[in-house]
């Protein structure tokens, strides 16, 4: 027993030797960020400043790869395949979780095959109405709705995403109904919104401050559970007249199930120091970012109380994607 014990502690020893050398190391070799959004969005954006940043203080380039499409499942499988050495690196996005139950195909699963980085930022999403509707804040937007069954219409920015779930899920709660009218992006639906097209539409706050400064949509309310730092004196959906409701769309890094914990550690330690630079928190502002910065267990436990919350609006609205 002794001698088992000699052995066993032994053993431990050498991993953890093993472990801070590895860490101590990383990265032998560039770095790169999957980006699951073409170049040029919020997404890109935010990596791209953030890659720029760690290629500084990882002594390595951190380069951005673009692989847009299916609703980020490409980019997610290809990084799900990726060797576990902390090379390659997936800016995941809500749809992480969310895809394998929008669509028929998908070969990853996004809790088992993926390591958790850090969930870096919330993206603030708003509920607002076009200046017709006779609704100031969420409850009166319920009793109209539910008034008028046939006159409500909602944009998304496409079937399965998340401004199309959160839609739903505001249908579900509230009881109202809403035609549902996707669109392919935030730039044809807001100009639908604002032509009184549709009526109704979740977005990102980003995409429709020009138009809610300019007091051709109506600002209702914010999608989080908190007020927004950003809208401090926006209500949220739930204190405006739908309580319970919350939907936090998010953007994190995760890593292929298998990366070292020390790698890991060291890539959470180095987004913890960028994220505390005012330059990056300014770009994050303007994005229209939440900066969290959690850690990787903590992500871990958000992702799989993400999943089940989400998979039950799917399957309750009947969401589709393909």
């Amino acid at each position: 027993m002794k001698l088992k014990h000699i052995l066993a502690t032994m053993a431990v020893a050498v991993a953890a030797v093993c472990g801070s050398a590895q860490a101590q190391n990383y990265p032998t070799k560039p770095v790169t960020i999957v980006v699951p959004f073409s170049p040029g969005g919020a997404t890109d954006i935010m990596a791209r400043a953030l890659s720029e940043r760690m290629s500084t203080k990882l002594g390595q380039p951190v380069i951005v790869e673009n692989k847009p499409g299916a609703g980020t499942v490409i980019a997610s499988d290809y990084v799900a395949r990726a060797n576990p050495d902390g090379h390659t690196l997936l800016l995941a996005a809500s749809s992480l979780g969310i895809a394998p139950s929008l669509y028929k195909k998908v070969n990853y699963d996004p809790v088992k095959d993926f390591t958790p980085v850090s969930l870096v930022a919330s993206v603030v999403h708003v509920l607002e109405v076009h200046p017709s509707v006779p609704a100031h804040n969420v409850a009166e937007l319920v009793a109209w709705l539910k008034a008028n069954p046939a006159k409500g219409s909602y944009g998304s920015v496409g079937a399965g995403t998340s401004t199309h779930l959160e839609s739903e899920l505001f249908k579900t709660m509230s009881g109202a109904n809403m035609e549902h009218v996707p669109y392919k992006g935030s730039a044809p639906a807001l100009m639908d919104l604002v032509g009184g097209n549709i009526n109704v539409m979740f977005d990102a706050y980003a995409s429709s401050k020009p138009f809610i400064n300019d007091k051709k949509v109506r600002l209702l309310a914010v999608t989080t559970a908190k007020r927004s730092r950003l809208l401090p004196d926006t209500p949220t959906v739930a204190e405006s007249g739908l309580p319970g409701y919350e939907a936090m769309p998010w953007l994190g890094f995760v890593a292929p199930a298998g990366t070292p914990a020390p790698v890991v550690n060291k890539l959470y330690a180095t987004l913890q120091e960028i994220l505390k630079e005012q330059p990056i928190q300014e770009k994050f502002d303007a994005l229209g970012l939440e900066i969290i910065g959690n850690k990787p267990d903590e992500f871990a436990a958000f992702l799989k109380n993400d999943i089940v919350k989400w998979t039950k609006v799917v399957k309750d609205s009947g969401a589709k994607a393909d």
